[in-house]
């Protein structure tokens, strides 16, 4: 029996000492986890938070423009853009505000909303703001700023709207030759989507054309130029 209350002893000194040597070590580092869990959870949280207050305010944005509420437009929309700018709901209201400020004549407002929208969406979402940006800037014959908004790649979604849209930029000043050349590669491209069997890849889903009365247009257009001959 003493022998055995021996050996608990003396592996009761090596747990003492080893705990001596790490343990510390070990308790730092079970709190640093512990910290990390829980900044984690809390987080999540916040940003389930954020989204959900984002999606009320997005749902009287709405509202405002169905009502054609123009200052309460503005009100939601810049309470979206400065609380809630990482969320998706930001974006969606940028887009849905300047949208409606265009119909209600107020180019400026929609303009920075779509240029706001245009630096921080994501995907599809950014080359419609860019898109949308550019007719406005064209709008305002502000055309070299119009043309840095089609700079860059964009996705295969909205290829053939950035030629389109370059090809009326172009035709504002006066570059007809550049422009023909926009258009002829838009119809390029509008073949190469034909012949590969899909659909709605020239991003005309938002303005309810189908591709055959786009590809007239642009030949309306072409022909216009001079460039049919």
């Amino acid at each position: 029996m003493a022998a055995y209350d021996l050996e608990e002893q003396e592996q009761l000194a090596e747990i003492k000492a080893w705990w001596k040597q790490y343990g510390n070590r070990l308790v730092n580092v079970a709190t640093v986890v512990a910290l990390i869990v829980i900044a984690w959870q809390g987080w999540n949280w916040y940003q389930r938070n954020q989204v959900g207050q984002a999606s009320v305010v997005y749902g009287v944005l709405q509202k405002a423009v169905q009502e054609k509420d123009t200052q309460r437009i503005k009100a939601a929309s810049g309470e979206l853009l400065e609380k809630f700018g990482r969320t998706p709901y930001a974006v969606l209201g940028a887009l849905t505000s300047a949208k409606a400020m265009v119909e209600a004549g107020d180019a400026q407002t929609a303009k920075a909303q779509l240029l706001w929208a245009a630096e921080h969406a994501k995907d599809e979402l950014r080359d419609l703001a860019r898109l949308r940006a550019a007719a406005v800037l064209l709008d305002e014959k502000a055309y070299d700023q119009a043309l840095a908004q089609l700079d860059g790649a964009s996705g295969p979604a909205f290829e053939i709207r950035f030629l389109d849209m370059r090809g009326d930029i172009l035709v504002a000043q006066d570059k007809k030759a550049d422009a023909v050349s926009a258009y002829r590669t838009a119809l390029a491209k509008l073949d190469e989507l034909e012949k590969s069997g899909k659909s709605g890849g020239a991003g005309l889903e938002w303005q309810g054309e189908s591709n055959a009365i786009f590809r007239d247009l642009i030949g309306q257009k072409i022909d216009a130029l001079g460039g049919s001959k």
